[in-house]
């Protein structure tokens, strides 16, 4: 994805969503880097400043490097094992792990089991296909 293209999401008019309105999406690629295994998102709500998304990675999905230089996140480990790489840095993130992602850092992961994440970014920008 170019940074020319607009990849802003709108703010939704909900304070509230009940589970049955949310839409699971299969992602293909995240900034333009196509992934290998099962990864989906779901947007959980969108406001002027940020979005935040329940994100489900299968096992043994690898995540390949890439940066986001518009945003930055945060995220937390639901449920599963994960290695991320952060920069430079390598961790193991297991169920209520917290790690974030500066805007310009390259970063990737790879699941080591079936994971699920709550992720938050900041300004609210969809970086998949």
């Amino acid at each position: 994805m170019s940074e020319s293209t607009d990849r802003s999401l709108q703010p939704l008019d909900a304070v509230h969503r009940h589970p049955d309105e949310l839409v699971e999406e299969t992602v293909r690629a995240i900034e333009g880097v196509v992934q290998q295994g099962h990864l989906s998102v779901e947007v959980l709500m969108v406001t002027e400043e940020m979005v935040m998304m329940k994100v489900r990675r299968g096992k043994g999905l690898i995540d390949p490097s890439h940066v986001h230089e518009d945003h930055e996140s945060i995220a937390t480990l639901i449920s599963g094992r994960m290695r991320n790489y952060i920069g430079d840095e390598e961790f193991i993130s297991e169920a209520g792990s917290v790690w974030r992602h500066p805007p310009g850092v390259v970063h990737s992961s790879e699941a080591l089991e079936d994971c699920v994440q709550i992720e938050v970014k900041t300004p609210a920008r969809k970086t998949w296909a």
